[in-house]
């Protein structure tokens, strides 16, 4: 700036205080914003880059002993008592545990801060190790991400086939696409199916995981003494039925998510968790007889 520039400032400004009040104030909310953008940012890479040794270990995680990332899977689950039972079920060797705490924040229309607060969500970003792709104006990056750092060949989301269930499974995927969308876009995220019927007979054990199913097996089984119940939660289950179903390769179901059109997924998570109550109102008043089969109205 000139002398004559600073000068002719000074004269408008003694001339016109309220401007230069106005003025003063909106370099300080400027220089405010600033400061606390780079709190913000210095915060969160503190939170998401501690070391995964003994001294920083996130609580009730349970590792698995290979250091293969093309073998290790991880799996997602809620609660302890479901942590137990997959515990027990699981291979040690190549599969991971991380339980979490009831139901998390929901990520599409938070703010960065408000949800690098959360520990549930800083303790699932440490596990995954990958970092988070968060771009804003004031920060940049808030955070690098790098595929090359992720531990995990497989991210498989447990959740018992209820309504809570589903909703925390929405929230976990909400969070995943909000703050690491390349996971998703890269095949990495799966969905291990629970069973929503137990059908046992003197011999065999049939599992269902759709009415449909349940059905098939029902038809199949005329004429034969059985028992039909609903499938537990997953913290109620043997850890032989957990292997079964959940957790063995060989015999469990995964749905793997990969969003064809991430923007219309987008606008799906927009619908369903955002603020249009009256658009998912009416989406729900539309579609929801395609998912009546899965809800329990028991």
């Amino acid at each position: 700036m000139t002398d004559v520039l600073r000068h002719q400032l000074e004269i408008y400004f003694i001339e016109n205080p309220l401007d230069a009040e106005k003025i003063s104030m909106q370099v300080l909310v400027n220089k405010r914003s600033r400061e606390d953008a780079e709190r913000t940012r210095q915060t969160i890479k503190k939170k998401l880059s501690g070391n995964m040794d003994m001294t920083s270990r996130v609580a009730k995680f349970v590792d698995c002993r290979s250091k293969d990332v093309k073998e290790r899977e991880i799996f997602i689950v809620e609660g302890d008592s479901a942590l137990g039972a997959c515990k027990q079920a699981r291979d040690p060797n190549f599969q991971a545990i991380m339980p979490i705490r009831g139901k998390i924040l929901n990520c599409l229309k938070a703010d960065y801060d408000k949800i690098f607060k959360s520990d549930i969500i800083t303790d699932l970003i440490k596990v995954l190790g990958c970092g988070v792709q968060v771009k804003a104006k004031a920060n940049k990056d808030l955070s690098s991400f790098s595929m090359d750092s992720l531990r995990w060949n497989k991210i498989i989301l447990c959740t018992d086939a209820d309504v809570d269930g589903y909703q925390i499974r929405t929230l976990l995927l909400t969070m995943l696409y909000r703050l690491t969308p390349a996971l998703i876009k890269q095949g990495k995220v799966f969905i291990a199916e629970s069973p929503l019927f137990e059908i046992q007979t003197k011999d065999e054990t049939y599992f269902a995981y759709t009415g449909k199913e349940k059905d098939m097996f029902l038809k199949k089984l005329e004429g034969r003494k059985f028992t039909i119940q609903r499938s537990k939660g997953l913290g109620e289950n043997e850890p032989d039925m957990m292997n079964l179903t959940t957790m063995n390769p060989a015999t469990r179901r995964l749905i793997q998510v990969m969003p064809a059109d991430a923007e219309q997924t987008s606008r799906v998570f927009d619908l369903l968790l955002g603020n249009n109550l009256n658009g998912r109102k009416g989406y729900i008043a539309e579609n929801g007889y395609r998912y009546i089969e899965l809800a329990d109205l028991s």
